[in-house]
């Protein structure tokens, strides 16, 4: 039996990337994390130690900054595609490139009523993600997405009529509160999109989705927002949510002499429930 070299790739994880816009007084700042992930023939820098094919790690971080200077930061597909073709096209012996990018936000500081021009705090929203895949053959393959996108409704929510064994224990509940964080990536169906607008668009329908279903289940909820994205976004082919359900519950008041008519609650953080699902087009095949 013979022993052989499986695939294989290697990157740059998590370069972190502050561009800051100086061109006014009131500068922007683009705060970005990049990966870098490069494929090709590299078997003799595992078998035999020849590292002449091989492009630093060190110099896919500086890459990233370099671009970052002299292409500036716009959407982050965009910015990530410009990387991966660059990789690509310029590097000797790399077959495909692999692109990762969050962002994170900041806002102004309020100062006297108005936003300051260079003084900023991190803001607590979600992370906007994208993962983009460019090959030798031209192919392109662009996913977007959200992260620690934190959620809750405190009723129109209900969990009831589920299968039961000798080991359950939990009650129906015709209303309850549904809490969650969620983790969402969407693939289009090609890289000609108006990255922003698409985001911005997407965002909305799956929180105007999740405050309107009434939900039967988290797995309920999690079609219709999917389902939403879809009616609302011709070009994007699939999308797929992952979301821990952050149960919440009530708490027994009544050594207290109080009463609690859903008003009160702990909420735990572990063990908690974890639904997946993917929502996509019946003609267009499973990402890779």
């Amino acid at each position: 039996m013979g022993i052989v070299l499986g695939p294989n790739q290697y990157g740059k994880a998590e370069t972190h990337v502050v561009r800051i816009y100086r061109d006014t007084p009131r500068h922007r700042i683009r705060d970005l994390v990049v990966s870098t992930t490069l494929a090709g023939d590299f078997d003799a820098a595992h078998v035999s130690g020849d590292q002449s094919a091989v492009l630093p790690t060190d110099s896919q971080k500086n890459t990233v900054f370099a671009y970052a200077k002299e292409h500036g930061v716009d959407a982050i597909e965009d910015f990530a595609l410009r990387l991966a073709r660059h990789f690509v096209a310029d590097v000797l012996g790399v077959t495909a490139a692999r692109i990762e990018v969050d962002e994170y936000e900041w806002e102004r500081i309020n100062v006297g009523g108005k936003g300051h021009d260079h003084a900023f705090s991190r803001s607590g929203r979600e992370v906007r993600t994208t993962a983009v895949t460019v090959d030798a053959d031209g192919r392109v393959d662009v996913e977007s997405g959200l992260k620690d996108l934190t959620v809750l409704k405190s009723t129109g929510s209900e969990f009831q009529g589920f299968l039961r064994d000798r080991y359950t224990t939990l009650a129906d509940t015709t209303d309850r509160i549904l809490a969650t964080s969620l983790v969402v990536r969407w693939r289009y169906l090609g890289p000609d999109t108006d990255w922003s607008v698409a985001y911005s668009q997407i965002r909305d329908v799956l929180l105007e989705r999740f405050a309107s279903t009434h939900s039967k289940a988290l797995q309920h909820t999690l079609w219709e927002m999917g389902r939403g994205v879809l009616e609302t976004r011709q070009d994007v082919a699939e999308i797929r949510l992952t979301a821990p359900n952050k149960h919440h519950f009530a708490v027994d008041l009544s050594p207290f002499g109080l009463d609690n008519p859903g008003e009160v609650f702990f909420a735990a953080d572990r063990p908690y429930g974890l639904i997946e699902a993917t929502v996509r087009r019946d003609d267009h095949s499973q990402s890779r």
